[in-house]
């Protein structure tokens, strides 16, 4: 018997890759409004073509399969383009946070082994002192930004490539090849790069649009950094994936998230808990015209129950999810979504789509319901392993499942409640306190605007427990109030043994409280 004619995974006839994603969508909306950033404004087509032309200049100046080229930029419109521009020519993309210094950007440089390096006008300085500390770098490329800049003298110009007329070279792709690798911003002292092919990636694209609802009708405000994999792959790919059009600016602040809902009638808004809390304190809030917005997601970090509540008091018409997940799963885990937000406050939810988790002790067995253990996920969303880091690859993936190092509960009906990772467990006195338990107790407090728990250590309990409160304006309120409401819900061990008032909290660009700065500068606190 003849064999069965078959084609190869990376034949055009049968591809799926992320160049291919876009294309697609192109050919189905082509007039369609696909991106809007300051005064740019492409379609569909206009936003393929683009790509291509960006893609083929790139290949001018030697960027080929494999090459990885990293992106420290603010959100943009050519951030955007970028990143399918490299996916058609099969190279890596390496997002960088711009909030690290020149010493941390330098080491995922050295690490990743970037050769180009683009950038924006205002951290082009951050960009070449990082690219002169021993790095492999030999090319910036200079990318407009949201606001009008001018380019970076000695750079290559992203308008100059993006106007090659030269055809796009042939590339042979697949969705086995790794589309991007992205350094985790943990809690670990050298930062691990995850590597993603196209597949994973896509795959969650898939889930993300089924659990999350992503939808073509959507017009999407892509506020929080694109470097983060969770604007990047959670929101703003999967909304090009099934067309929907999309509003990308860099600054995630009160005044301007609020303008932007209401000029562009935006439908769909991502941010973490600590921005949806700033939103709420906006005296603009009330006054702006939020009826457009539908749909709501949070996640980065979990939403205090009575913030949530207060949000969906506020914006009646507004559906909440909750996503959580993390960069070795591309991101997205699990979801808790619209119906269950009040019945069950404070979750995760449940895997998606692709994604099987389970809750287990340390002998990998399953925890019964409410018992606390290690989150683990086996998927085709999952990594492919670190970077040149076959170690920590290996251990990630012990006993066949991915280790998530984040601690939860689960419940009878397979909700997954996430206590704390495993470093924020506070071991005070040989008891473990989650510290989410505690900021959920002062939460239910008046004049609460932020709070966060953190362990610090202390001679007699080894860590003590510290409350670092950001009161509400004009809020009449001092530590012994909010010690003595503690006492009233928590058992004496949990009660914290300090509470600081602080201006604000620190947190990276995604949103994410930044505890160990916390554990840092409050680390004397008991000190004799």
């Amino acid at each position: 018997m003849s064999p069965l004619p078959t084609a190869s995974p990376s034949s055009p006839i049968r591809r799926q890759t992320l160049g291919d994603l876009l294309h697609r969508s192109a050919a189905r909306h082509p007039r369609k409004m696909a991106v809007t950033c300051g005064e740019v404004r492409w379609t569909y087509a206009e936003f393929d073509a683009l790509c291509d032309r960006l893609a083929a200049g790139l290949a001018g100046q030697g960027v080929g399969k494999g090459d990885r080229v990293a992106l420290l930029a603010r959100n943009s419109h050519a951030f955007a383009a970028m990143r399918f521009a490299l996916a058609r020519l099969g190279a890596v993309l390496v997002p960088i946070n711009f909030m690290l210094k020149a010493e941390e950007a330098a080491y995922i440089l050295r690490h990743a082994g970037a050769r180009m390096l683009a950038t924006d006008s205002g951290l082009a300085a951050l960009a070449q002192a990082a690219a002169a500390l021993d790095t492999a770098v030999r090319q910036f490329l200079w990318m407009p930004a949201e606001d009008p800049s001018e380019p970076v003298d000695g750079m290559l110009d992203f308008h100059a490539l993006a106007a090659c007329r030269e055809p796009l070279p042939a590339v042979d792709i697949s969705g086995t090849d790794v589309a991007q690798i992205v350094y985790t911003s943990g809690t670990e002292s050298l930062p691990k790069g995850a590597m993603l092919t196209h597949d994973a990636v896509m795959w969650q694209y898939v889930s993300c649009v089924v659990d999350a609802s992503i939808a073509g009708d959507d017009l999407a405000l892509h506020a929080l950094p694109l470097y983060h994999c969770a604007q990047l792959d959670v929101f703003f790919g999967p909304a090009i994936y099934v067309g929907s059009s999309n509003v990308i600016t860099a600054k995630p602040v009160p005044d301007n998230l609020l303008a932007l809902i209401a000029q562009h009638r935006i439908s769909s808004f991502f941010a973490p808990p600590t921005v949806w809390i700033a939103l709420l304190r906006s005296p603009l809030f009330d006054q702006t015209d939020l009826s457009s917005l539908k749909k709501g997601y949070y996640g980065a970090s979990i939403m205090p129950v009575a913030v949530m509540q207060e949000i969906l008091e506020r914006l009646p018409a507004l559906r909440l999810w909750n996503l959580y997940g993390q960069t070795e799963i591309a991101p997205l885990a699990t979801m808790l979504g619209p119906d269950d937000q009040l019945r069950k406050p404070g979750s995760a939810g449940r895997a998606v789509l692709n994604v099987e988790t389970r809750v287990v002790d340390d002998a990998m067995n399953d925890v019964a319901p409410g018992q606390v253990g290690e989150i683990v996920h086996r998927s085709p969303q999952l990594l492919s392993g670190y970077f040149h880091d076959d170690e920590r690859t290996a251990a990630a993936f012990e006993g066949g499942w991915f280790h998530s190092g984040d601690l939860a509960t689960i419940d009878d009906e397979g909700f997954i409640t996430v206590v704390d990772r495993k470093k924020d467990m506070i071991k005070t006195g040989g008891e473990n306190v989650a510290s989410r338990e505690v900021e959920e107790a002062i939460y239910r407090l008046g004049g609460i605007s932020e709070v966060a728990v953190v362990g610090v250590p202390h001679p007699r309990w080894v860590e003590a427990v510290v409350a670092v409160v950001v009161r509400k304006p004009d809020a009449a309120l001092d530590a012994d109030a909010v010690l003595a409401h503690c006492q009233t819900l928590l058992a004496s061990f949990k009660v914290p043994k300090q509470v600081v008032f602080v201006d604000a909290l620190p947190k990276n660009p995604s949103g994410k409280l930044l505890k160990r700065e916390l554990r840092q500068t409050f680390g004397g606190l008991f000190e004799t």
